[in-house]
């Protein structure tokens, strides 16, 4: 039987999956997402070239559609048939990685461990990462896209929806981490998305999901990303609650915290898609 996986930190090394690329239990998820209006998608990139033997998962389509929220975690039922349909299941290692920064591969490893499988890890620095350290990349579909069964364990404490972050804004049950830019926190200039209000969540910490990726695209060492969540205020001791636009930055964050120990760290789902609408009754700061 296979071990599980859990591995120490939420990466893995370029290095590390050059070694474990054809591990029998390995499974690579190629995650590439763009923003709306980019000039490709991220289904594009992946067909131009990913790591050999990557399937691709779109979190537009692996999401609840029924909902007007832009990829929200889908029910587990919708989760475990379309990741079945990539052939993906129990005892596999899933390694996510994305050719666009970190953005959907984070947040994939989100949904994962969200569904309650823990034999899940993001690729450090993603595509790039692995062209150079010299891996080989390729334009073809994987051979094996067999069924495999799914098991889905639900964790609740990773997730919190708009009424869970009314009773967090108001009480003091977690911090709330907001991962937009600072010009978005306070409100200085207007959301991409039409219709939002302008401003942060009462008593939200800023930690900008960028400054916490170096100039090669790998996460900062650990001793830095400790002092940047230090310097924002945020203490890692206690439960956190990320968000940021839409859900998807804010597993970068995630993502970082768990490097740094905070394994248990939750993510809005709706984020400020969902807070800022003005029939929303969530509260709203600028400054």
């Amino acid at each position: 039987m296979v071990a599980p996986f859990t591995p120490e930190k939420p990466v893995v090394s370029a290095d590390w999956l050059r070694t474990h690329l054809t591990a029998p239990d390995v499974r690579v998820l190629d995650c590439t997402w763009f923003m709306p209006g980019a000039p490709q998608t991220g289904k594009q990139a992946y067909d131009v070239h990913h790591i050999p033997g990557a399937r691709h998962l779109d979190i537009d389509d692996v999401a609840d559609t029924t909902i007007p929220l832009p990829h929200m975690l889908p029910p587990p039922e919708k989760f475990s048939s379309r990741v079945r349909r990539l052939g993906l299941g129990d005892g596999h290692r899933i390694i996510c990685y994305d050719q666009n920064g970190f953005l959907a591969s984070a947040r994939t490893w989100w949904m994962f461990r969200a569904m309650g499988h823990a034999d899940v890890a993001v690729l450090d620095g993603g595509f790039n990462a692995w062209r150079d350290a010299g891996g080989a990349v390729e334009d073809l579909p994987p051979h094996f896209m067999a069924d495999r069964h799914f098991t889905v364990r639900p964790r609740r404490d990773l997730v919190r929806n708009l009424e869970q972050m009314k009773e967090t804004v108001g009480g003091s049950s977690a911090q709330v981490v907001d991962a937009r830019s600072g010009a978005r926190f306070r409100g200085e200039v207007d959301e991409p998305r039409p219709g939002l209000r302008k401003g942060h969540m009462p008593g939200a910490f800023n930690v900008y999901y960028a400054d916490l990726i170096a100039a090669d695209g790998r996460l900062k060492p650990e001793d830095h990303l400790r002092a940047i969540f230090e310097k924002a205020g945020v203490d890692l001791s206690k439960p956190i609650v990320n968000t940021c636009g839409s859900g998807v930055t804010a597993a970068i964050v995630a993502l970082a915290q768990s490097m740094l120990g905070h394994d248990d760290a939750a993510v809005y789902d709706g984020s400020w898609a969902e807070w800022a609408q003005p029939d929303s009754g969530g509260a709203v700061e600028t400054g």
